[in-house]
């Protein structure tokens, strides 16, 4: 069925004041919703010379998705499964399509994604533009690497089919692209069959940072998930401490032999979220320490076999809509890197700087990457990823500033999708293919009508 044609005046604009999950830096933009391919192309003759941005479900923890003064197109408009090939395992949605809703259709038919982040609440092109990986990548690499084609519609106002086959440049540029190659419309997923909607786990308790990064090396390749969380506040002999749950699905068998009578059933929790009037101090070295203790406590020192829900494994913060409120009004930041196998002493030395300067982070995370794909912006490479969320405070950004030199020391990198203030002379030497990537950006969009506060920021337009 064809589908009708749209104009500009079809299209509603509202401004907005946009901001990342991390909730720094809002900027204005004008809003607009396009539902069909005609709606996208109308919507790209709207642009201005501020040009315009696609915008998911607004987790990215910076500023990708924000465009002051120009257009933002806003993606969930875009939603829906068109096509489901269980013999095959893939699926085609619309870009707009969340995680939870490809899993709320898709488990009960023994199909799950082949990656998730900690959040269920990224669409398939948001997935796309940030190339998203999760705790499986030493095993399963990051999102586009399941992706056998999408539809893009880019610059110069054409819809292309594109696949890594078909159109390499393109497709990786795509792929961690930050959504600056082009509008991605819908895209073909290869996923990942599963028998249960639960997770066989083993929890070890790890007493200090060496401790838990040789648990991981020594077993995370039996494992398909795997994921470390990491204390900064303690400090001494056990900085770093850590609990550590790796797992895979359970078969339909061995959640049956534990009691549960509907193997595939996908079930979610939604808890009240923090009013919007959190004060900013409220998370602080003393009560995150005291989460920390609690947090530590509790995990098992050894535990094999734990049956877990898909939420409570793999996201247990969307239980709460809209957590990021409890840093308050100032809101925080997130900062991950990566760096080679061979600088594993660069996340040692990263975790006692900031251990040592009392920087407060309830949320660190530490995991395993396997091999990089070929994507121009794509931030996995294959050693150690640590990542963590800091509420805004004074000094804060010269640490990270600080950090960032010893990543781009040890040849690794800072995400894009999670950044909002790194120095724009850091990204060509994290990110050494940028100017390949500009070459094949300037085929796809010559006019540069896809741009971001981050695109301005970073200097990558």
């Amino acid at each position: 069925m064809t589908e009708p044609e749209a104009r500009p005046t079809d299209l509603v604009l509202h401004p907005e004041l946009l901001s990342g999950w991390g909730r720094t830096a809002p900027s204005e933009s004008e809003v607009v919703s396009p539902r069909t391919t005609g709606e996208h192309v109308a919507a790209l003759g709207m642009a201005t010379d501020r040009g315009l941005v696609p915008r998911g479900l607004g987790r990215g923890y910076g500023d990708c998705a924000q465009n002051a003064g120009g257009l933002v197109l806003s993606g969930p408009a875009n939603t829906g499964i068109t096509d489901i090939d269980l013999g095959g395992a893939r699926v085609t949605a619309r870009a707009g399509t969340s995680l939870h809703e490809l899993m709320e259709r898709l488990v009960p038919l023994g199909l799950f994604v082949p990656v998730t982040p900690g959040t269920r609440m990224v669409t398939v092109g948001g997935a796309i533009a940030a190339d998203i990986h999760g705790k499986n990548h030493h095993q399963a690499g990051s999102w586009c690497d399941h992706v056998e084609s999408f539809r893009m519609l880019d610059g110069n106002g054409d819809v292309r089919e594109i696949s890594a086959d078909g159109n390499p440049e393109a497709f990786w540029a795509t792929a961690g692209g930050m959504g600056l190659t082009g509008v991605v419309l819908d895209a073909t997923i290869r996923m990942k069959p599963v028998t249960s909607s639960r997770l066989l786990v083993d929890t070890d308790r790890a007493n200090d940072l060496d401790d838990v990064m040789s648990l991981m090396i020594e077993g995370d390749d039996r494992y398909d998930y795997s994921v470390a969380w990491i204390d900064l506040v303690s400090s001494g002999s056990s900085m770093g401490r850590s609990v550590l749950d790796r797992g895979r699905f359970a078969t339909a068998e061995e959640v049956s032999a534990a009691g549960h009578s509907a193997p595939l059933e996908f079930r979610t929790t939604q808890l009240p979220s923090p009013p919007d009037l959190v004060p900013s101090g409220l998370l602080n070295r003393a009560s995150i320490r005291a989460f920390n203790e609690l947090w530590f406590r509790k995990a098992p020192a050894r535990r094999r076999d734990a049956i877990m829900s898909i939420e409570a494994f793999f996201h247990p913060l969307d239980m709460i809509a809209e957590w990021n409120r409890i840093y308050g009004k100032r809101g925080f930041l997130q900062w991950q890197c990566v760096v080679p196998d061979s600088e594993s002493e660069t996340i040692r030395r990263a975790v006692s700087k900031l251990s040592g300067a009392g920087i407060s982070s309830f949320l660190a995370v530490l995991k395993r990457m396997g091999p990089s794909n070929q994507g121009h912006l794509s931030f996995p490479l294959e050693g150690w990823t640590l990542a963590l969320d800091m509420p805004v405070s004074s000094g804060l950004e010269s640490m990270l500033d600080e950090l960032d030199e010893m990543v781009v020391t040890a040849g690794g990198r800072i995400y894009l999708a999670k950044d909002s203030r790194v120095r724009p002379e850091l990204i060509p030497v994290m990110y050494p293919r940028l100017a390949q990537w500009q070459e094949i950006r300037e085929k796809l969009d010559p006019d540069r009508r896809f741009r971001s506060d981050m695109s301005r920021r970073l200097g990558l337009i």
